[in-house]
């Protein structure tokens, strides 16, 4: 097989929509936005430059979705207020001009919150520490604070604001929005076992502990029928803080990806951290949580972890194990890598340098600086 007829070429269907070829951007915390939560410049020359570059999908990077409690992070951006969605609009237009269709991550932290401007205390399912440590190059250092469990109003908020942040993007100009409830964060937090101690029906079982992000894509669909605005779904089973987790079986898993599918996903984007899709993928009986997920609802869905090796890319579409791959690393180190592998160019290897001491757009930068002197 040579480089230009690599399948990660191929066009593809995504949600009724035709997608340039099978490699999307995945969701990075870049922590660039100014205090406000605003996009700023220097984030839409980033996302123009994946488009440019030739992938077929961006997904931007978690945007935080209320007033409350769903910020994770200082200078994260935001899609709550007319400013926010005006700023997002050109990042939008930039992305199209370039060719590529653009999705925004919608994000509420729960726990896991290392920055928050509109209060200082945390909110998740249960009271709870957070395993772990905070992360210094998203500006945390030291132990997570013990949540405080959340009510029923404090849920009813957060659902809202997952709503009012969908009708937001869709205003910026945005093809979908993508729910995440993968990594540890506040809709994990309710799916996840041991951060999820509730006796209600948010609590106990595998089908009440997902409730609640179907829930929440249950409402932005009621609120935004047009089926070609896509709603979709990130899932994991590893944590930032926890990348040792794995759901309870396949029993579960099925669970988890038939009630989304029922609520009216339209893609599923299942995701590792920090690890490679081989080392997170396999379920008890041998299959592939990615392929199980296509096979239970017949949606689409991404795979993420270690993409960038094109032999694992191969191998996980001929393999039928997803639909499109999506890149973090591999991203940042090649904005251009569609176009690389088109040309039959190596790849850069990825340097975590990119990321200290923080991992923003102006250390990346200096990076590059660096590596070019």
């Amino acid at each position: 097989m040579t480089n230009v007829a690599h399948p990660v070429l191929e066009p593809v269907t995504l949600a009724g929509s035709r997608l340039a070829n099978r490699l999307a951007v995945a969701p990075m915390t870049r922590v660039s936005a100014s205090e406000d939560g605003t996009p700023t410049e220097a984030m839409a020359r980033y996302y123009s430059a994946f488009a440019s570059g030739g992938f077929g999908l961006v997904i931007t990077e978690g945007t935080y979705t209320d007033t409350h409690y769903s910020q994770g992070y200082f200078c994260q951006p935001g899609i709550v207020t007319k400013s926010h969605v005006e700023a997002w609009r050109p990042i939008v237009e930039s992305i199209h001009t370039g060719g590529a269709r653009a999705v925004m991550q919608l994000m509420h932290a729960g726990a896991l919150s290392q920055g928050n401007r509109f209060r200082t205390d945390t909110a998740g399912p249960s009271a709870v520490p957070p395993m772990g440590q905070m992360m210094p190059e998203y500006g945390g250092s030291g132990p997570w604070p013990t949540p405080r469990a959340m009510t029923h109003d404090d849920i009813d908020t957060a659902v809202r604001g997952f709503v009012g942040a969908a009708l937001n993007a869709r205003l910026a100009g945005f093809d979908g929005i993508e729910v995440h409830a993968a990594n540890g964060y506040l809709l994990d937090q309710f799916l996840t076992d041991y951060t999820n101690l509730r006796s209600d029906s948010y609590g106990g079982s595998v089908t009440n502990r997902i409730s609640l992000t179907a829930q929440v894509v249950e409402r932005i669909r009621a609120q935004i029928p047009d089926k070609n605005f896509w709603v979709g779904v990130r899932l994991s089973q590893t944590k930032v803080n926890d990348f040792q987790y794995r759901w309870a079986g396949s029993d579960d898993a099925r669970v988890v990806f038939t009630s989304l599918a029922d609520a009216g996903a339209d893609y599923l984007h299942i995701a590792s951290e920090g690890r490679d899709w081989i080392e997170t993928a396999r379920l008890d009986d041998g299959d592939t949580i990615t392929a199980l997920a296509k096979k239970v609802t017949g949606l689409p869905v991404i795979a993420n972890g270690g993409m960038h090796d094109m032999n694992q890319a191969a191998d996980l579409l001929e393999g039928g194990h997803a639909d499109v791959l999506s890149l973090g690393r591999g991203a940042l180190a090649n904005p251009d890598l569609p176009s690389r592998i088109a040309g039959g160019h190596e790849l850069e290897t990825f340097d975590h340098a990119m990321l200290q001491p923080r991992a923003s757009l102006d250390n990346a930068a200096q990076w590059r600086r660096d590596m070019s002197a």
